[in-house]
C-alpha cells in the first residue's frame, strides 16, 4: 500500500500499540527499581552510593539488559516518527506512556513477587515477561520510499566484469599466446608420423585446455574476491568517515549541542527520584501506615498523564515545543530542590506527582530532536542523545547515594540534582534564544510529505 506522505494512521496505530507494549515490558521494571533498591540495601549491607550502582546500571549503560533497552527505545521512537507527521506528538505521547504504566504496575507487581518468591524469583519472572518483546518486534514494519527499492546485498557473482583483472584486452593477449604455442606445435608436425602425431597432439591439446581453464577460472575468482574485499573495506571506511562527518555537523548545531548537554544533566539529576524516593520517605521517618500508595506508583501515574498531555500540546502549531521542553526542565529543577523540605507523606506525594508529570517531557523530546535536526537525521542524532542520557542515568543515583553516605541526609543530594536539571534547562534556553536558532528554521513540516511511502512486508 502506498501513501502520499507519512501515513498518520493505518498500520501506524499497530506500530503505536506494539511500541507501547515494548516500552511497557522493557522499562517497567528498571524504572520501578526503587522497590528492589530497598531489598538490595538489606541483602548486600552496603552503602547507599555503592548499592545505587545496581539500579542505575539497570536503567543506564553497562549491562546487556540496558543495551537492549536502549536499542528498543530508539527503534520505537524512530519508527513512530516515520509513520506519523501531523499527529506525531500524540503518537509519541501514547507510546511513551508504556514505560510509565509499566512503572506503576511493576512497582506493585515486584513487591508482590518478592513477598511470594523472594528477590531471585522476582527477577526471573520479570525477565521471562520481557521475552514478549520478541512478539512486538515481529509486527514492526519499516517504511520505504517507493521510488527507492530496497538495496540488495552485494554478492561475488554480481561483481561487474569491469572489476575483473581479466578484461577483454588481457583475454586477447592470452589468446595470442595460445595461438603462438599452437603454431609452434604445427612446426613439430613434420618430425612425427601423421598417426602418432594426431594422437599425441589431441591428448596434449586436451590437457593444455583443461589446465588453462582451471588456472584462468581460479585466478579470476581470486581477483574478484580480492577486489570485492577491497571495495567492501573502502565502503565501510567511507561509511565510518561519513558518520563522523555527520556527527561533527550535528554538534555544530548550537541547539543540538545544548540539547545534548541538557539531556545529560537532566538524567543525572532527574532519574534519582524514581530510584530513591521510597528510601527518602524511610529516611524522613514517614510511617508505613501513612503510605496510601507507593511514591514510585504516584510518579508512574503522573508520568503517564504528563506524557499524554505534553504530547497533545506538542501538536498545536502555536506552541513552540522547544520552549515547552525548557519550561519542564526548569520547573522540575525547582521541584527537586524542594524535596529536602518535605517531611511528611503528603508533601512527598505532591512533589512526586509534580516530578512525575514533568518527567513526561520524554514524550516531546523526540519531537524536539526532530525539529532540531530533521527526520532524516533523527536516528543518528537520537542514538547519540540516548547514549549520553543512559550515561547520565548511570551516574545520577550513585552520586546522590554518595552524598547521603557523606552527609547522612538527602538534602545536599537533591540540591545537586535540582541544580543539574536547572543548569541544563537554562543552557538550552540560551541556545533557543540565540539569533541562529536552527530549531525555529525547521518549524515548517519536514520534506518527507513529498515522498511516496509503502509498508515493507515481513516476507
Amino acid at each position: 500500500m502506498e501513501f502520499k506522505k507519512s501515513p498518520d494512521g493505518g498500520w501506524g496505530w499497530m506500530i503505536v500499540l506494539v511500541s507501547f507494549f515494548t516500552q511497557f515490558l522493557c522499562y517497567g521494571s528498571p524504572l520501578a527499581v526503587g522497590v528492589l533498591y530497598i531489598e538490595w540495601l538489606d541483602a548486600f549491607g552496603e552503602g547507599k552510593g555503592k548499592t545505587a550502582w545496581v539500579g542505575s546500571l539497570a536503567s543506564g549503560v553497562g549491562l546487556l539488559a540496558s543495551l537492549g533497552c536502549g536499542l528498543l527505545y530508539t527503534a520505537t521512537v524512530t519508527i513512530t516518527c516515520q509513520y506519523f507527521d501531523s499527529r506525531r506528538g500524540l503518537a509519541l505521547g501514547l507510546i511513551s506512556t508504556g514505560s510509565s504504566v509499566g512503572l506503576f504496575i511493576y512497582a506493585a507487581l515486584q513487591k508482590l513477587l518478592i513477598e511470594s518468591y523472594g528477590l531471585d524469583g522476582c527477577l526471573l519472572i520479570v525477565g521471562a515477561l520481557a521475552l514478549n518483546i520478541l512478539a512486538c518486534g515481529s509486527l514492526m514494519r519499516p517504511l520505504h520510499a517507493s521510488a527507492c527499492p530496497l538495496p540488495e546485498k552485494t554478492a561475488l557473482e554480481n561483481v561487474p566484469d569491469r572489476y575483473s583483472i581479466y578484461n577483454e584486452k588481457e583475454k586477447n593477449l592470452e589468446e595470442n599466446v595460445l595461438e603462438k604455442s599452437c603454431s609452434r606445435e604445427e612446426t613439430c608436425q613434420s618430425t612425427l608420423p601423421s598417426g602418432d602425431w594426431k594422437q599425441e597432439s589431441l591428448l596434449h591439446k586436451n590437457l593444455t585446455t583443461a589446465h588453462t581453464r582451471e588456472t584462468e577460472t581460479y585466478k579470476k575468482k581470486v581477483a574478484e574476491q580480492t577486489y570485492f574485499c577491497k571495495q567492501l573495506a573502502k565502503r565501510k571506511w567511507q561509511l565510518y568517515k561519513n558518520y563522523c562527518g555527520e556527527t561533527v555537523t550535528l554538534f555544530k548545531n548550537k541547539v543540538f549541542l545544548a540539547l545534548f548537554i541538557a539531556i545529560f544533566l537532566f538524567d543525572i539529576g532527574g532519574f534519582p527520584p524514581s530510584l530513591l524516593m521510597e528510601d527518602v520517605a524511610r529516611s524522613s521517618n514517614v510511617k508505613e501506615e501513612e503510605f496510601i500508595m507507593p511514591l514510585i506508583s504516584i510518579i508512574g501515574i503522573m508520568t503517564t498523564v504528563g506524557k499524554l498531555l505534553l504530547g497533545i500540546l506538542a501538536d498545536f502549531r502555536w506552541i513552540n515545543t522547544l520552549y515547552l521542553y525548557v519550561a519542564t526542565l526548569i520547573t522540575m529543577g525547582l521541584a527537586l530542590c524542594a524535596i529536602p523540605f518535605a517531611k511528611s507523606y503528603v508533601t512527598l506525594a505532591i512533589l512526586s506527582a509534580i516530578v512525575g508529570f514533568l518527567t513526561g517531557n520524554w514524550s516531546i523530546f523526540p519531537y524536539v530532536t526532530t525539529k532540531t535536526v530533521g527526520i532524516e537525521k533523527l536516528a543518528h542524532a537520537y542514538g547519540i542523545l540516548m547514549f549520553f542520557a543512559g550515561l547520565g542515568s548511570s551516574l545520577g543515583p550513585p552520586i546522590v547515594g554518595w552524598f547521603f553516605d557523606w552527609t547522612q541526609t538527602y538534602d545536599i543530594a537533591f540540591y545537586f540534582s535540582g541544580f543539574c536539571v536547572l543548569l541544563g534547562g537554562f543552557i538550552l534556553l540560551l541556545a533557543a534564544l540565540s539569533p541562529c536558532d536552527t530549531c525555529n528554521k525547521q518549524l515548517p513540516k519536514p520534506a518527507p510529505v513529498t515522498f511516496l511511502y509503502k509498508v515493507a512486508s515481513n516476507v
